[in-house]
């Protein structure tokens, strides 16, 4: 019996999807910057042989090289009903359905999977989880690795949740003076500017202005609320964040902060704010969005761990990414330079933090 049904759709079928990433929003997003949009109706029959469980998934579709390219499916799909090894053989069986309705020179699907829980989660390194047909990707698209704060809870109980020292730079950072304002986009500039500083200090790379400006822009025309949230100090920005609320999430999504006045604790007020913010909207918890994968002393983003774990949240880790090859020669290469080049950038990193 086959395990899962899939057909093309149109990209609307995406708007009531879970995350924001499977969101008919983000592919009109993505189109802007090149990629081709796929829309899938998902059918799995996992739970029993007359259940099925419908859903869709959106797939980004760009080019590789001449006559060659990939597909990519960010936190898609919603894991099926049943355990690891049945949810592993329905992965692998809506894989080759998927290549039969993508375009011919579809090197490889790659899959950045949202499922929490199980072996998945606790055990990417396995490449025996998904058989023979699926491998855990040289190199993640998104953090496959979060702390998510319960909004349900009252603003007491998430402020007691917290680590005292991150409730006591929340109550420093307004004792100094610091201020925290919602920003239009028409203050993006100001943002950029910390955020270009942010990237030098830290090593990490980030998309020109206009990425973001147009980030905005494809908010307004729908029902995603995208948020500039800006950090002032006598009259001075000095930290900002960008943030997504969609129905019950809230997400952070970019973080910036000057080189000076670090001593503020800005960064402590806005996020403080940004969940506020999120519970007030009716969001039912607050992704931090990307932590190391443990509190590891010399990983790169070490800092990032202890910043984003202090303010009491869950802790969660999901699968990463996983690629199917529809062309094993071609995959194996990309594989094998993706490697190359996330060793270089970690080699980078670690370098800049001595």
């Amino acid at each position: 019996m086959s395990l899962v049904s899939v057909r093309t759709a149109d990209p609307s079928l995406c708007g009531g999807a879970v995350s924001f990433l499977q969101s008919d929003f983000w592919g009109r997003f993505k189109a802007r910057f090149g990629w081709k949009v796929f829309a899938f109706s998902v059918a799995w029959n996992t739970a029993s042989p007359s259940a099925g469980a419908d859903g869709s998934l959106l797939v980004l579709y760009r080019r590789l090289g001449p006559g060659l390219s990939f597909a990519y499916a960010p936190w898609g799909p919603e894991a099926p009903p049943g355990g690891d090894s049945v949810r592993g053989a329905a992965l692998e069986e809506l894989s080759a359905g998927l290549k039969a309705l993508l375009p011919s020179d579809t090197a490889f699907i790659r899959f950045d999977l949202p499922w929490i829980g199980g072996d998945f989660a606790v055990s990417r390194k396995n490449l025996r989880l998904f058989g023979k047909a699926l491998r855990r990707a040289a190199a993640d698209v998104q953090p496959p690795d979060t702390v998510i704060i319960d909004l349900a809870a009252g603003e007491g109980e998430i402020l007691a949740r917290m680590k005292n020292k991150w409730r006591y730079n929340i109550g420093l950072a307004e004792k100094k003076g610091v201020s925290v304002r919602r920003a239009g986009p028409e203050e993006l500039p100001s943002f950029y500017r910390l955020y270009r500083e942010t990237a030098r200090r830290d090593g990490i790379a980030i998309h020109g202005i206009s990425y973001y400006e147009t980030l905005f822009e494809a908010a307004a025309d729908s029902a995603v609320d995208i948020r500039l949230y800006l950090a002032e100090h006598e009259g001075e920005d000095i930290s900002g964040v960008i943030t997504l609320f969609r129905n019950a999430e809230a997400v952070y999504l970019y973080g910036a902060s000057a080189n000076h006045k670090r001593s503020l604790m800005a960064p402590y007020a806005l996020q403080w704010r940004a969940m506020r913010d999120a519970k007030a909207s009716g969001c039912a918890f607050y992704d931090l969005y990307g932590i190391p994968p443990d509190e590891d002393p010399s990983h790169p983003m070490a800092g990032l761990y202890r910043f984003k774990t202090g303010f009491g949240g869950t802790i969660v880790h999901r699968p990463g990414c996983w690629d199917y090859a529809c062309k094993p020669l071609v995959t194996a290469l990309y594989r094998t330079a993706e490697a190359a080049r996330k060793k270089l950038r970690d080699m980078k990193k670690r370098r800049k933090l001595k």
